[in-house]
């Protein structure tokens, strides 16, 4: 067999500039994802057994063809497509028969455990134990073989992806003519001028010939019809989608602007592409193309496509229209420089495409492809540091301690690395290493194009939120929503990426059927199949127990004589058992066992016992509030020294709304293990004390039945139990009464206490009774002593000495309120009897 074929510098950048297939390639991934799926649904239902003898054939001679290294990418790529068909064969198998197998194995455990050494069991017993051994043991032998044959697959495929890779590592690293060589430079110039010679020679042999001549005269009026829609569509095309698109954002004031005005702009785009479709489409009615020409024409829209495809994201990134939404902050100036960058960038690609195309038809020699190729890298990489430059400089902070936006941050390090690999590029172009410097520059061309793609869809995601909702963009820009779709297409986008950066589509396939075949737990196997069936029937679970929720909470429930607090303690308790029985059906759905992961959930259990000990008290004290339920939501209560109103109890804690209108979370396991005082569990009933002072010599009697009537008129006062009036004692400075009246709703507390005080003190007013407030009296010794007006400047008489307090010295309390008779406080300034100075 012939050796391996090994590809030269000319070759391999001929594979790395043929962007066509590799850029397309990324562009179907989609499809490729779409079309895995397919052919697997379609061996999933057919599952014959598979020929192992033809199986063993293509296994040995994958084999030969590895050991010996003899084979082309092609035959490679060829023979690994074979093998992961049979490997995707064999992992079907595996699960043949695995509802018999459950079942035998059922009824083996059915038997109890095999008697141990030494021990006997009965005969009839025995026997059917080695006969449900022997069956399982025929029963298990296709899975067996499968998975023999499954793993052998797996190995050869891994052999095919390790050779292409090395050899694709090769080409990268191998070193050829430098560019900058002017030994190569005659043979560029003369390889191009021969190339135009061939072209001019196919549309002159074409119209040399009768039928040509035919043919171009009969479909002359087709062309010049295709050509007068190219050439409009080319010249103001563009043109009026800007302007219907600036329309469309400055008048438009209905919601979803950013929905209509994204679509419109994709005009921009798609009208030119079309213009150049029409062009190339009346150049082939023509009839006069050849096999150069017509690459050409073929790669006329594929560079119409990056070049119009880069305007429109400069466009939508670096908006010309102040009214466009852009995620960065640049000057007007830096957008216009940033556009004109981005329509350079895609015009390099697709020349890029085109020179590929053109070195596959021609068999240049290495050092022309190099020179060729040369201006392309080096001109492209000059444009990626330059728009490097304006992401890292643009999006520095204006002002000392500005903070940096994420978006800014994100944009400043893509800037930093862009600026990299667009030196790098070229460097390596001109030392020599072509094929490296082609995977450094077009693919950092295409990642900035496809990052640029991914913040435009943010912005069209927030607002087609914005009309699903009908609601303002800004307001969408601060939801959840936008942000998980654009997360959702990045993560899509990462295959995407992996091709552009040297990935091939087996890899990516490779990944998928791995990502398909999930991994093992034990003798349990959790593929995304599982995945989806445990999401869907929690979701399901989940929905059912909010939809029984609301029907109790809004059907139900108040039409029993439950009290509110029992109401929510029964919902609550209920969506906690709904949750608890969705997941054990999701995970019984998805087929998971959990037996094996016993022992170490065991042990973890354990660990966390003593780790959350405190959470695992207060959840279950949240368990035993909802049950006894001592307090409900709405109850005015009071815990640990802080007072408010119940308004929310979860299994971790619950939340106080005090009257300043604070929140306070309070543990549950304070609730259970402390004092709590309830204001208003079971009703709303509660009782206010008013005290009242009168002077001595007042009417008691007279001032009792006052203080009755003033209670009993009050509406919030219950008429039974009647209010109580009682003469308590004997103040320091008053006679002290206190009032004891049943309130309604001893939400109105303060309310009824200041209430009851105006009147109690319009009523005294009126009657002439006399609230007493204490008195103070300030003895000064040896007043002679003190400096009189006007005098002190001089110098002080020497200190006297104080005599002693008489006997007969008055000291008043220092309150009437609470005094108990006591006369030996210390004098203080006069008050009011509440301790306030006057």
């Amino acid at each position: 067999m012939a050796g391996p074929r090994r590809a030269g510098p000319a070759l391999g950048l001929r594979g790395r500039l043929t962007m066509a297939a590799r850029i397309w390639a990324a562009l179907r991934l989609i499809a490729l994802v779409l079309c895995l799926a397919a052919p697997m649904g379609a061996v999933a239902q057919d599952q014959e057994t598979p020929d192992y003898a033809a199986w063993s054939d293509t296994a040995t001679d994958a084999e030969g063809l590895l050991s010996d290294g003899g084979a082309t990418n092609a035959e490679l790529e060829a023979l690994r497509v074979d093998l992961a068909e049979w490997r995707e064969m064999f992992l079907e198998q595996q699960s043949a028969n695995q509802a018999r197998i459950d079942t035998v194995q059922d009824q083996l455990s059915a038997l109890g455990d095999p008697p141990a050494e030494g021990d006997s069991e009965p005969d009839a017993i025995a026997e059917r134990r080695e006969a449900l051994n022997a069956q399982l043991a025929e029963i298990q032998a296709p899975r067996l073989e499968a998975e023999e044959a499954y793993n052998r697959a797996s190995g050869l495929i891994r052999e095919v992806d390790d050779l292409l890779r090395a050899r694709q590592t090769d080409e990268l690293l191998q070193l050829g003519p430098s560019p900058l060589n002017p030994v190569h430079w005659p043979g560029a110039v003369s390889a191009m001028a021969e190339t135009g010679r061939i072209i001019a020679g196919e549309l002159h042999g074409e119209l040399a010939e009768p039928r040509g001549q035919s043919d171009f005269w009969r479909n002359l009026p087709i062309a010049v019809l295709f050509f007068g829609i190219a050439a409009l569509l080319l010249a103001r095309g563009r043109g009026w989608m800007i302007t219907a698109t600036s329309a469309m954002a400055r008048k438009w004031q209905g919601y979803g602007r950013g929905v209509f005005v994204f679509v419109v702009s994709l005009g921009q785009v798609a009208v030119p592409v079309v213009g150049i479709m029409m062009l190339a489409r009346g150049i082939g009615a023509l009839s006069v193309l050849g096999p150069y020409s017509q690459a050409i024409v073929d790669t006329l829209v594929v560079l119409g496509l990056t070049f119009y495809g880069g305007r429109w994201l400069g466009m939508r990134v670096f908006p010309a229209d102040a009214v466009m939404s852009s995620a960065l902050d640049f000057s007007e100036r830096a957008r216009g420089e940033a556009r004109f960058y981005a329509g350079t960038l895609g015009l390099l690609f697709g020349l890029a495409v085109m020179l590929g195309r053109l070195i596959e038809l021609s068999d240049y020699p290495p050092g022309t492809v190099a020179v060729l190729a040369f201006p392309l890298i080096a001109l492209t990489g000059l444009v990626l540091v330059r728009m490097g430059q304006l992401l890292a400089r643009e999006v520095v902070p204006q002002e000392p301690g500005e903070e940096i936006r994420f978006a800014s941050r994100i944009a400043r390090l893509m800037g930093q690395v862009v600026m990299v690999l667009g030196a790098l590029g070229p460097l390596l172009a001109a030392v020599g290493y072509l094929n490296a410097a082609g995977a450094v520059t077009f693919p950092a061309t295409l990642s900035l194009a496809l990052i640029a793609f991914l913040a435009i869809l943010y912005f069209f995601f927030r607002d087609l939120y914005a009309l699903l909702r009908r609601i303002p963009a800004e307001e969408a820009d601060q939801t959840l929503m936008p942000v998980l779709l654009t997360l959702v297409a990045t993560l899509a986008s990462l295959p995407v990426f992996a091709l552009i950066w040297g990935a091939r589509r087996t890899d990516i396939a490779e990944v998928w059927a791995r990502f398909r075949e999930g991994f093992a737990v034990g003798d349990t196997r959790i593929s995304p199949a599982d995945f989806l069936t445990f999401a869907v029937v929690f979701a399901l679970g989940y929905m059912v127990t909010r939809m029984v929720q609301s029907m109790l909470r809004s059907t139900v429930l108040p039409k029993t004589r439950m009290d509110p607090g029992g109401q929510n303690a029964v919902t609550s308790g209920l969506g906690y058992v709904g949750i608890f029985l969705a997941a054990l059906a999701a995970i019984t759905g998805a087929g998971i066992d959990l037996s094996n992961l016993a022992i170490v959930a065991g042990a973890l259990s354990v660990g966390i016992g003593f780790g959350l000990q405190t959470i695992v008290s207060n959840f279950v004290s949240g368990i035993i509030l909802l049950i006894e339920r001592p307090i409900s939501k709405g109850d005015w209560i009071e815990v640990g020294g802080r007072m408010g109103i119940v308004q929310d109890i979860s299994v971790r804690s619950t939340r106080i709304e005090t009257f300043d209108r604070t929140d306070v979370i309070v543990p549950n396991a304070d609730f259970v293990s402390g004092t709590v005082t309830n204001w208003t569990r079971g009703n709303h009933v509660g009782r206010v004390t008013l005290s009242v002072g009168v002077a001595y010599g007042s009417d008691s009697r007279k001032v009792e039945k006052i203080l009755r009537e003033i209670c009993d008129s009050h509406p919030m006062v219950a008429i039974e139990p009647e209010p109580a009036v009682y003469f308590r004692r004997f103040g320091p400075d008053a006679l002290e009464f206190d009032c004891f009246c049943i309130l309604r709703d001893v939400n109105y507390l303060l309310a009824v206490h200041s209430e009851l005080n105006h009147q109690v003190h319009e009523r005294f007013k009126e009657e002439g009774i006399e609230i007493p407030f204490a008195q103070r009296d300030v003895w000064l010794r040896n007043p002679e002593t003190l400096p009189r007006s006007g005098q002190g400047q001089g110098k002080p008489d020497a200190p006297r000495e104080i005599e002693p307090p008489r006997e007969n010295t008055v000291r008043a309390p220092d309150t009437w309120d609470e005094g108990d008779g006591d006369a030996d406080a210390p004098v203080r300034d006069g008050g009011d009897g509440e301790g306030d100075p006057t």
